[in-house]
């Protein structure tokens, strides 16, 4: 069995879940609604403020999608009712960003500034010159659109910089090293 498919997901108060036709999710709640359609392999229950992702065989497609489905699910109704966020860190010389309207604009120590406009159901912020935080209620777009920040200048490892994650470590190089004029 599957130890993550097999968890009940506790639905917490004011977040409601109902299954449509063809196991297609919709998840409410005080931040907003998210819709997800489950492998219809799968057999999604709503009961008493507790969902279940159950499969009726072991066959191999039922197995490969029955985690994957029940974390789907809990992450929609962690998202609807705390929501998700990511923080990244700028670091390097000029390296900093500013929020005017829904743009988020960073100077990345090209010739021009970087604009990049808020998707839709995505907020950034700009607690610092160094620090934006992504926040919305759908993990799988804060992750893409806070990649495609990070995507602008990844860091490199002599001098660490760049745009990284909290917490991610950037494994650090040594520079040239013994060498002589012109051998």
């Amino acid at each position: 069995m599957s130890r993550i498919g097999i968890r009940p997901i506790e639905l917490p108060a004011g977040v409601e879940v109902t299954v449509g036709e063809g196991n297609l999710v919709t998840v409410k709640g005080p931040k907003g609604e998210l819709t997800q359609q489950i492998s219809t392999l799968l057999d999604v229950e709503v009961k008493d403020g507790v969902v279940t992702v159950s499969r009726d065989s072991d066959a191999k497609e039922k197995r490969a999608q029955h985690g994957l489905a029940r974390t789907l699910i809990h992450n929609m109704v962690i998202g609807v009712s705390e929501g998700f966020s990511k923080k990244l860190i700028m670091e390097g010389v000029g390296y900093n960003a500013e929020k005017k309207g829904d743009t988020l604009v960073m100077k990345l120590g090209f010739s021009h500034p970087v604009e990049m406009k808020d998707p839709e159901g995505i907020e950034t912020e700009v607690p610092s010159a160094t620090e934006i935080i992504v926040k919305g209620i759908d993990k799988a777009v804060i992750g893409n659109y806070a990649a495609n920040i990070r995507a602008w200048r990844k860091p490199e490892p002599y001098k660490g910089k760049g745009i990284r994650y909290e917490g991610e470590r950037i494994r650090r190089k040594e520079g040239k090293a013994g060498v002589k004029g012109g051998e």
